[in-house]
């Protein structure tokens, strides 16, 4: 019954479109606060947060061998290698296979390969939700979703 399945290798990720005119080389260590306004691919190591203007169209790639320690905002993030802080993805996350972070993630759309590690919430924020959610509205999301599975 699942043969069928182990044998498709397609994948739902598309191919972004995307021009990356920053790259961060695979031996490349950056230390400090990143403010983009335009698309980046890491993968090297950023220490540090990455930060991008709602209104802006950016997407941050970390690649295979690519780590970040701290929070990304942006657009959309793409995650193959490390991410060890919050992600902020306005429009979509795509984790990869093998990839982890530690950290919140905050998204409008979200697509996780089978083999990903995320240690941290989940939290999809859309129309209805305000994008500026705090620590506090989400465990009281927790809580409330909690009771409701216990029967409370």
């Amino acid at each position: 019954m699942f043969s069928k399945f182990a044998k498709n290798k397609s994948t739902t990720f598309k191919a972004l479109p995307e021009k990356f005119d920053t790259l961060v080389g695979k031996n490349t260590v950056i230390h400090g606060r990143l403010v983009l306004q335009e698309s980046i691919r890491i993968d090297g190591k950023v220490v540090g947060n990455i930060e991008s203007s709602k209104e802006e169209s950016i997407t941050v790639v970390i690649g295979v061998a690519g780590e970040v320690q701290g929070d990304i905002v942006a657009q959309r993030v793409v995650v193959a290698g490390k991410v060890a802080g919050n992600i902020h993805a306005h429009e979509r996350v795509e984790l990869h296979a093998d990839c982890l972070v530690q950290g919140d993630i905050k998204y409008g759309s979200i697509a996780i390969e089978h083999g990903s590690k995320v240690l941290g919430l989940l939290l999809q924020v859309g129309t209805s939700a305000p994008a500026n959610m705090s620590d506090a509205d989400a465990q009281n999301a927790i809580r409330k979703a909690q009771s409701v599975n216990n029967g409370s």
